[in-house]
């Protein structure tokens, strides 16, 4: 059962929490306040990331909590800290390359911002966790110079193998330092789906203002908080996840950092993602748009500072629970044939707060030969190959990355051969 929404945990001390020090759950890592009021908790779970080879498999797995909070000052969504960035980053298993989609979208957003901001030979586009070279790849084949940043080895190899330097460390205050003294100055940085895993924002942050040009750009892309509590996209939420973002929460982050958002565009990438734009404070030559009083005053509207929309949040997100598990009794009872497709941290948070194993869903299958023939963190279930859909024939699958759900499906379309379905389980359960 998921705790009370957006109580407050510690409104007076009983003796016993006085003798325990149990008055709070962190300070917040934009404004540094006392956390008190939950989000939503989403039980005990691994890290999202963290496959389980078939020789670990009867190792003890460390499980921590799954408890989003918010700042009642600032609105920022955050988790706390369990775990080091290094232990979560440093044998990485995702790579941007395997999905077709998102290598579209990298080349698009290359053309646009070489077009918009004048980019040429002489420019330097940096990217901050630049994984496999999946986007400055477009740019040097513009012959625009770049530097990656990746702090996941096996990750930065695969990229240097593409011939994308890349410097294999963690990004802020130090790194940018380093690399301004050797002569780096971006005129256009890059951040995608980064920012909500950094433990310390502001150190962060501040890289970004050491190694921006004084006319350089910066563009942050993130899953929008809004969108999340619009379409109770709870299983976005998972431990590599420290924040969770609001155009108004970032453009305060930036703003401690000199930092100025002067445009933002909403994309459809990872069910509902920001683009912002930002620059220095004194840099005249962009102009603050329209675009970014008009999301902020949206975000109000919303309800992102009302306690009530993410009491509805939780509740909604208990609804999607029982709900899949209600479909998944009922299939097995039928004796129909359950098979997942993808193995994102999305969907191991989806299967640990529901508690779905293998007695449910037998395999899932992935394009990305670096998570074949492991499991799945928590639950164990096996991660085949493509193919293993083809020579099983489950019943439904269940897309687990739903936000490529139409780059799957067209992917899968063999499966109606056998009268195979799919299943979608967020925002709502859908069977197609």
């Amino acid at each position: 059962m998921l705790s009370q929404s957006i109580v407050d945990l510690a409104p007076s001390k009983t003796n016993l929490q006085e003798e325990r020090g149990v008055t709070n759950h962190g300070d917040c890592r934009l404004c540094g306040k006392i956390l008190t009021k939950t989000v939503v908790d989403l039980g005990m779970s691994p890290l999202a990331n963290a496959y389980v080879s078939y020789d670990e498999r009867n190792k003890m797995e460390p499980f921590f909590p799954l408890h989003a909070l918010i700042c009642d000052k600032c609105h920022l969504v955050q988790l706390e800290k369990f775990e080091e960035p290094g232990k979560i980053f440093s044998d990485y298993l995702y790579f941007s390359s395997y999905s077709t989609s998102w290598l579209a979208h990298a080349k698009k957003y290359i053309t646009e911002q070489a077009q918009r901001f004048s980019l040429t030979s002489s420019s330097l586009i940096v990217e901050i966790a630049s994984n496999d070279g999946y986007l400055l790849q477009y740019a040097m084949e513009k012959g625009i110079r770049v530097l990656g940043v990746e702090p996941a080895l096996n990750v930065a190899q695969e990229a240097q193998k593409k011939g994308v330097p890349t410097e294999c460390v963690f990004f802020g205050q130090e790194t940018a330092t380093y690399l301004k003294s050797k002569g780096y100055s971006a005129d256009l940085m890059t951040a995608n789906n980064v920012v909500a895993h950094v433990p310390d924002l502001h150190d962060f942050l501040e890289g970004f203002r050491i190694l921006l040009s004084e006319t350089g750009v910066v563009t942050f892309e993130f899953p929008h908080l809004m969108r999340m509590i619009e379409q109770t996209q709870f299983d976005t939420i998972y431990h590599e996840h420290f924040s969770y973002f609001s155009l108004k929460t970032i453009q305060h982050a930036l703003f401690e950092h000199g930092l100025r958002v002067f445009d933002v565009e909403e994309l459809p990438t990872h069910g509902g993602s920001l683009r912002v734009y930002a620059t220095h404070q004194d840099n005249e030559r962009q102009p603050t748009l329209s675009s970014v009083a008009s999301l902020l005053i949206r975000e109000r509207n919303a309800g992102l500072e009302q306690i009530s929309t993410y009491q509805a949040f939780a509740q909604r997100s208990l609804k999607i629970k029982e709900d899949l598990l209600e479909f998944l009794i009922n299939a097995s009872r039928n004796d129909l044939k359950i098979s997942g497709y993808g193995a994102p941290a999305k969907g191991n948070t989806l299967l640990n707060y529901c508690g779905i194993k293998t007695d449910f869903v037998s395999f899932t299958a992935d394009a990305n030969p670096h998570k074949q023939n492991m499991l799945l963190p928590g639950t164990h279930i096996p991660i085949l190959s493509p193919d293993a859909i083809k020579e099983k024939q489950p019943d439904f699958i269940i897309i687990f990355p739903w936000n490529l759900e139409e780059e799957i499906i067209e992917q899968l379309s063999f499966v109606r051969e056998w009268g195979g379905k799919f299943v979608i389980p967020i925002p709502e359960l859908k069977i197609i």
